[in-house]
């Protein structure tokens, strides 16, 4: 029967991306009272799962990009020897178990897994895709519930809105009152978890003398910059450059 597990040897070779999706998120958090468009407690919850897979998973993503209930994860190391299989379940499962235990759900829910092997210079593009596709979600949902929340029906929202492009939900945001443009940052560009150096001051007893370390932090980015500016892959070369000399 084991030559039987005819996938079970299947590698990839880093750098790798490893993106997990939330699988049918929209209805099992309707059901349990999420706000719409976007709920602060959920986007803490992703976060904190994240932060945590960082610290406990004894794996070691370069960064995790996150928005709504996707999530990016950058690996230069060959993590499980590149073997898919067990990316592709370890990485989604204790993303879930971690997002289930921060909000104590009522009911399961899952994630699932997919891997993107990338050269590091195009990982920009990459990010640049996926903030691509933030704005995009972010002004749908806007768009979307509001058209909900006054009284339309989810089917005729959702026609309402099919083919429109960016400029024409625009306006139709702005007629009631919403400047998508001035909306929380996070929510319409991401967020960026990573690791960040902090001097931490000490004292030592025996020299009798003031010290200072540095410490690893985990720590998430709520205010990033357009990955396509300058100042985005500026950001960006700042994460990789630092993560390399590490």
């Amino acid at each position: 029967m084991k030559r039987r597990e005819i996938y079970s040897d299947l590698r990839c070779i880093p750098p790798v991306i490893v993106r997990i999706d939330g699988r049918n998120f929209k209805n099992a958090l309707a059901r349990m009272g999420f706000e719409k468009p976007y709920d602060e407690k959920f986007t803490s919850a992703i976060v904190k799962a994240i932060e945590t897979f960082f610290k406990k998973s004894g794996l070691s993503p370069v960064f995790a990009y996150t928005f709504s209930d996707e999530i990016s994860f950058f690996f230069r190391d060959d993590a499980f020897d590149g073997r898919i299989e067990k990316l592709d379940s370890t990485i989604p499962s204790y993303i879930s178990s971690a997002f289930s235990m921060v909000l104590d759900l009522e009911e399961p829910v899952s994630f699932d897994s997919r891997i993107i092997p990338i050269h590091e210079e195009d990982v920009r593009e990459y990010l640049i895709w996926r903030q691509n596709e933030a704005w995009r979600n972010c002004i749908n949902s806007y768009a979307y519930y509001t058209l909900i929340s006054e009284g339309m029906e989810e089917q005729e929202a959702a026609r309402m809105l099919k083919n429109k492009v960016s400029s024409d939900m625009h306006e139709l945001l702005f007629e009631r009152g919403i400047n998508i443009s001035k909306v929380p940052t996070w929510q319409r560009r991401g967020i960026m978890v990573m690791k960040k150096e902090i001097e931490i001051e000490g004292f030592n007893p025996q020299l009798n003398v003031e010290t200072t370390s540095t410490r690893t932090k985990v720590f998430a980015e709520y205010e990033i910059p357009l990955f396509s500016s300058e100042e985005g892959a500026a950001f960006l070369q700042k994460i990789l450059a630092k993560n390399t000399e590490e």
